[in-house]
């Protein structure tokens, strides 16, 4: 039983109402394994209280994804009770419906479910512990949540300064890749620390899901009508209803090229969306293929950083929405991605001559 886990004394056994503990133990074939099993079902004076089973991590996790995406798609049938408990005087409860509302916000996490299972996949495949990316997953999606959230609000600050409420409002968008990538570093770091794991070997392992939640996730941004480029006429332009999209996207040359038909009036853009989902699809099977061929831990994270850093370097220039440095003027996420591109290259060149030099 483990106190560090977020789900610690939270799950509740339905048949008996006693708190589930989290256990773990190793196979006499030598697999470490991770249960959550009924408080009251260990054995008392030869008989067992409770009869229910126990539950892995992996099913419970999948059980988790599924509940919480039946919360967000019927959220509107949860309001009353919501509001209810905000108005209430239990501050604890309060604050608790709060942080479900503003996470049910960001809508269901199926791209999640996607990522996980191509991080564990490759966990299996390398014969690692797969509880470790299942605890890990927990805390990445939090923290890279405020981490995407909060590099937004940084490089936005203009939009928020006089109404510091709205930051926690996320329903409108409001958040950056990059931030989230950047929180995720941080947290592998410290769990590898804490979990006395190899830091580069979870990166690895999973680059692998974060690709695929990319992948996937960038489709929110077509439902959501934002982060598209500029006017276009090529043969994957967009056309979207001007009333439909935030008039600040809206350049001069969208209007000189707007259309209206049947009355609703259109702007032409670029499906950037589209672009990176494609890019991250992509980067991700040449992550594949370049697995068998890395020479060190942490090599085919740095192909992530430079592939995905390559395509961002290039599809962001196609924006209307870039975050700016502020009085420079300079798109944020391309000075970044820049950046990230000839870091990774140049870690990369070092990484495999110090592995062929080890070799010889």
């Amino acid at each position: 039983m483990s106190e560090k886990n977020p789900f610690y004394a939270k799950i509740i056994c339905g048949n008996c109402g006693n708190i589930y503990s989290r256990v773990k133990y190793t196979t006499r074939a030598g697999t470490k394994i991770t249960k959550w099993h009924c408080g009251s079902g260990n054995k008392t004076d030869g008989h067992k209280v409770c009869s229910n089973r126990y539950v892995t991590d992996e099913i419970f996790t999948k059980l988790f994804v599924m509940s919480w995406n039946e919360i967000v798609e019927h959220q509107a049938d949860y309001q009353e009770r919501w509001q209810k408990n905000i108005k209430g005087d239990d501050v604890l409860l309060r604050y608790k419906t709060k942080l479900v509302m503003k996470h049910a916000e960001a809508g269901t996490i199926n791209e999640f479910d996607s990522a996980l299972m191509m991080a564990v996949m490759e966990a299996k495949r390398t014969h690692q512990n797969v509880e470790d990316y299942y605890d890990l997953a927990i805390y990445g999606v939090i923290f890279s949540i405020i981490g995407a959230r909060a590099y937004y609000v940084i490089f936005s600050w203009d939009m928020y300064k006089d109404d510091i409420k709205s930051i926690i409002n996320i329903r409108e968008g409001g958040l950056a890749i990059y931030g989230g990538v950047i929180t995720a570093i941080v947290v592998v770091f410290i769990f590898a620390k804490i979990k006395g794991l190899s830091p580069f070997l979870l990166f690895d392992t999973g680059g692998f899901g974060l690709i695929t939640g990319q992948m996937i996730g960038r489709w929110g941004n077509f439902f959501n009508r934002e982060a598209f480029g500029e006017y276009t006429n090529g043969l994957f332009a967009m056309r979207l209803p001007v009333d439909a999209v935030r008039s600040s996207d809206i350049t001069t040359k969208m209007w000189n090229h707007a259309e209206t038909v049947k009355g609703v009036m259109y702007i032409q853009v670029h499906p950037t969306y589209l672009y990176e989902s494609l890019w991250c699809l992509m980067v991700l099977i040449i992550m594949l293929l370049y697995r068998k061929h890395k020479k060190f831990d942490g090599e085919v994270f740095l192909i992530y950083l430079m592939g995905y850093g390559l395509g961002r370097l290039w599809i962001e220039g196609l924006r209307t929405d870039q975050l700016l440095l502020p009085k420079v003027g300079l798109p944020v996420s391309q000075l970044l991605a820049g950046t990230i591109v000839v870091i990774s290259a140049i870690l990369i060149i070092a990484g495999r001559k110090k592995a062929a030099a080890s070799q010889k």
